[in-house]
C-alpha cells in the first residue's frame, strides 16, 4: 500500500487519468464498491482528497461522509453540483479545470449555430434516407444565413468571450447579457435578457449553472427570440426552462435549437426526437482528445500543487 495522501474517486474517469492517480496516490473508487454507503461509513475518514467531475459533483452529504477531506479536484468547469459553501465551511480547497476547454466549447457552440441554421444535420438525414434521389421529391428547404447576423451571448465569461471572438470571423453583430458589464469588452452589454433575445437572430447560452441561473431562459425570453430566432445551449440544461423550450419548438414559436446539454441528462425529452429543426448532442462540447487530456492534467496538477503546499493552478471561487 502506498504511503501519503489517500484519494477517493467519485466515479469513472478517463482511463489515463485513473492510471495516473493510481500511480501517484493510494486510490479507491466508489463505483468499485459493492455498497458505497457502508464503504464510506467504514473508511470515509481515511481520505485526504476527492477527485470528482462536473457530472458527479460533491454534495454537502458526500463532504460530510469524508471528515478528514482536505482537497477536492474536479474534472470540468461546472461548479453547480459542487457544494462550495460546505467546502468553504470545512476549509477544503477546491480545484477545477477552467480555461483549458474554452476553445473546444466555443468551437462547438459555433458548430451548433451553423448546423441548425444551415440545416446540416437535417440535410444529412435527407440524403441518407434517399429523398434527394426520389423523382418529384420537393427540394430541400432553405436554411438561414449566419454571416453578418445578430448574435446574442448569454454569459460573457471565458468561453463566452471566446465564442464572441469566433463570431467576429463571421462579421456578426454581437451583444451580450450578464449581471454586470464585463470590463473592457468591445461588445455591447444588454442588461435585460428579454431585450437581447428580441434583438438577436441567434442566442447562445454559455452562462454558469446553479440556482442563480435556473430557467433564466424562460417562456418570455423564448417568445422574445421569436419564430425567426435560434437558441444554442452549451452551458447547463438547467439554465433553460426545458418544458417551455420543447413547447416553443413544437409550436414553431422559435426557428430552431442546437442543444448539447439537457435538464436531466442523459434523458432527453422524446418530443425533440421528432423535430427536424433541432440538433441534439450528448454533452460533448469539451470532448476532444486534446482538451480532455488537458483537463485530466489539470486535475492531477491541482492535486500535486495542494499536497506540495503550493497554490492551486485553478482554484474554484468559494462563496
Amino acid at each position: 500500500m502506498k504511503s501519503g495522501p489517500r484519494v477517493l474517486l467519485a466515479g469513472r474517469m478517463m482511463p489515463a487519468l485513473e492510471a495516473r492517480l493510481r500511480a501517484d496516490y493510494e486510490l479507491a473508487s466508489l463505483v468499485e464498491q459493492a455498497d458505497s454507503g457502508a464503504f464510506l461509513a467504514a473508511q470515509g475518514g481515511t481520505f485526504d482528497a476527492l477527485v470528482t467531475s462536473a457530472v458527479y459533483g460533491a454534495s454537502a452529504e458526500r463532504i460530510a461522509q469524508l471528515p478528514n477531506l482536505k482537497m477536492i479536484s474536479s474534472f470540468g468547469v461546472g461548479l453547480d453540483r459542487l457544494d462550495l459553501a460546505a467546502a468553504r465551511a470545512r476549509g477544503i480547497a477546491v480545484g477545477y479545470t477552467p480555461d483549458v476547454l474554452n476553445d473546444c466549447v466555443a468551437d462547438l457552440g459555433i458548430a451548433l449555430m451553423l448546423d441548425v441554421a444551415r440545416r446540416v444535420s437535417e440535410a444529412d438525414r435527407f440524403v441518407r434516407r434517399g429523398a434527394w434521389a426520389v423523382p418529384g421529391q420537393a427540394s430541400f428547404p432553405l436554411g438561414r444565413k449566419v454571416s453578418r447576423a445578430r448574435l446574442g451571448i448569454v454569459g460573457l465569461g471565458r468561453i463566452g468571450q471566446t465564442i464572441a471572438k469566433r463570431a467576429t470571423g463571421f462579421e456578426m453583430d454581437i451583444r451580450y447579457h450578464s449581471r454586470r458589464p464585463v470590463a473592457d469588452a468591445p461588445w455591447r452589454h444588454e442588461p435585460a435578457l428579454v431585450e437581447l433575445a428580441r434583438w438577436a437572430d441567434y442566442l447562445i447560452v454559455i452562462t454558469a449553472g446553479g440556482a442563480g441561473t435556473r430557467h433564466l431562459v424562460n417562456t418570455e425570453v423564448l417568445d422574445a427570440l421569436g419564430p425567426d430566432g435560434f437558441l444554442i445551449n452549451v452551458a447547463r440544461g438547467s439554465v433553460v426552462d426545458e418544458a417551455a423550450l420543447v413547447k416553443a419548438l413544437v409550436e414553431r414559436r422559435i426557428a430552431g435549437a442546437g442543444l448539447d446539454v439537457f435538464d436531466s441528462e442523459p434523458n432527453v425529452p422524446p418530443a425533440l426526437f421528432e423535430l427536424e429543426n433541432v440538433v441534439l448532442l450528448p454533452h460533448v462540447a469539451s470532448a476532444t482528445r486534446e482538451t480532455r487530456q488537458a483537463m485530466a492534467d489539470r486535475v492531477v496538477d491541482n492535486l500535486a500543487a495542494f499536497f506540495a503546499g503550493r497554490a492551486l493552478l485553478s482554484a474554484a471561487p468559494l462563496p
